[in-house]
């Protein structure tokens, strides 16, 4: 009897990935392939289409022929993308232009909603703090400034969507956790806002219709198959956005776990059994792959995507030499550097301040340099600084002292077991890797899975395929003086910004 398989595909930031899984979550091949963004100017972040879909292509043909199994034994594909990706296409559905989510343009339209709406409202509708990473401000921001492209727009979707539509789905669907991304989506209702449509003279219509992740929606033409090398007739279901997607290959199917992942951007997501408001308004609500369950998020706009930056600009020789093994030569560097790098304070605002604080003017820098601090010193404050602001948004999740008692730890960046042990550190709280580190590729693929019914449910599907791998516990010495410096490195913002210097190096850049 022919095995089968799963076909799980990742759309990144910065690059993406094609894994091939058996029913059991064992991945059988995997194909990446890395790109790049474009900067029209400080604060602008766009992607080519063209670019990543030809990235899926490649990457689907490779894993394909380097797994070495007939590709009629793949059952479904399903796609996990990042998320808040503002894609204008045409009446021909040509794509216009990709905002990224890492993009700022829209400031001044955060002030119109929050002037029109209100701030209060706008969270109470989506769960969404209003800030520059949502699809809404970059709307109007596009329809404002960019009249060429507003007027040949006739639909407005995101990428996970887009993708589906290149592998070959009829029309636009979206996924039920991307949908709040939009900022303009009732996530207690499952329907856009009409007050916020109403509001900013919007219609429904160029949106995409929103179904729940796991729903097959299409087949793999002959067109296609010949681009990807995935048989013709093979489903296409919906999937979810990539940082949902990685909370459910990393198995948080219960509350007291979170997952905490580490791409480009970082994210903490936890469970949630009902549409929850933070009192604080700071808190990203989404929904869960399962409906009806909604998920407590916090977000990061560069975590791994600052390090990388370290890695190109900084350790550029090692990188030069080395290519992709030079993080293991940092990684050899911060295991010889002591807790707190010698004193050496990184703030990691790369692409502007999201949760818990939501400053789009946020700047990231070094404190603290002197004539004798080393590149690996910087190196570790790199790794320490981005997870100081991951543990910043933890904080901001938790409703109790002792709420959450397991991490479990997804992304690229868990090949580094400095790096693994520095978060259990910096959080003080168990931290779990998994077999399949690229979670969110997994979760795909159960949307895949569930898609074309190989397993009954979400959940099943977790308990097949999701498995541990190490288990790093909290040393104690070393979470005291994280404990320390965490308190420097929130002392240090509020400073900042309190003196208006991020609002004075922004004019300066602009």
């Amino acid at each position: 009897m022919e095995e089968k398989y799963l076909v799980g595909i990742d759309v990144g930031t910065t690059g993406t990935k094609v894994m091939i899984f058996d029913l059991k979550g064992t991945a059988i091949s995997t194909a990446y392939q890395e790109y790049g963004l474009i900067y029209p100017q400080a604060n602008w972040v766009e992607q080519d289409c063209d670019m990543l879909v030809n990235a899926v292509y490649s990457c689907c043909k490779k894993a394909i022929g380097e797994g070495s199994i007939p590709a009629s034994a793949i059952q479904a594909v399903s796609v996990s993308a990042q998320r808040s990706c503002t894609i204008f296409v045409d009446k021909d559905d040509n794509p216009l232009k990709l905002i990224s989510w890492l993009d700022n343009r829209a400031a001044e339209q955060v002030e119109e909603i929050d002037n029109v709406i209100g701030r209060e409202r706008y969270y109470d509708i989506t769960g969404m703090p209003n800030a520059t990473t949502w699809i809404l401000p970059k709307i109007l921001h596009t329809r404002k400034y960019d009249t060429d492209t507003w007027s040949r727009t006739t639909k407005i979707i995101q990428l996970q969507d887009y993708i589906l539509h290149a592998l070959g789905v009829e029309g636009h669907y979206a996924d039920e956790p991307d949908a709040s991304f939009w900022g303009l989506w009732d996530n207690r209702n499952f329907c856009y806002s009409t007050e916020i449509l109403e509001a900013f003279d919007l219609d429904v219509s160029l949106f995409p219709e929103v179904y729940q992740a796991g729903t097959k929606i299409g087949e793999v033409s002959q067109e296609i198959s010949e681009a990807t090398g995935l048989a013709v007739g093979t489903a296409l279901c919906v999937g979810i956005g990539d940082q949902n997607s990685a909370a459910l290959g990393a198995g948080i199917m219960k509350p007291g776990y979170l997952s905490i992942s580490m791409g480009t951007g970082g994210l903490a997501t936890a469970l949630l059994d009902n549409c929850y408001r933070d009192p604080k308004g700071q808190a990203m609500i989404t929904h869960h792959a399962i409906h009806g369950l909604w998920t407590y998020e916090g977000l990061q706009n560069a975590a791994a995507g600052a390090f990388r930056w370290f890695r190109d600009e900084i350790a550029a020789l090692e990188y030069h030499l080395e290519g992709g093994k030079a993080y293991k030569t940092l990684d050899e560097m911060v295991a010889k550097t002591p807790v707190g790098a010698r004193g050496l304070l990184m703030l990691p605002f790369f692409a502007g301040s999201a949760a818990p604080r939501w400053n789009s003017e946020a700047k990231g820098g070094f404190l603290g340099l002197t004539l004798s601090h080393t590149r690996a010193d910087m190196a570790r404050a790199c790794l320490e600084g981005i997870t100081l602001e991951q543990k910043d948004i933890v904080n901001s999740l938790s409703q109790s002292e002792d709420q959450f008692k397991l991490v479990r730890i997804v992304g690229g960046a868990t090949n580094s077991k400095v790096w693994n042990q520095i978060q259990a550190d910096v959080y003080n709280i168990p931290c779990e890797t998994l077999v399949v580190a690229d979670a969110a590729t997994l979760g795909a693929a159960i949307c895949a899975g569930v898609g074309v019914g190989v397993f009954d449910s979400i959940e099943q599907a977790v308990e097949e395929m999701v498995a541990v791998a190490e288990r790093y516990e909290p040393i104690p010495e070393n979470a005291a003086k994280y404990a320390k410096l965490y308190e420097l490195y929130c002392d240090v913002y509020t400073a900042l910004d309190n003196s208006k210097i991020f609002e004075k190096l922004t004019a300066l850049q602009a």
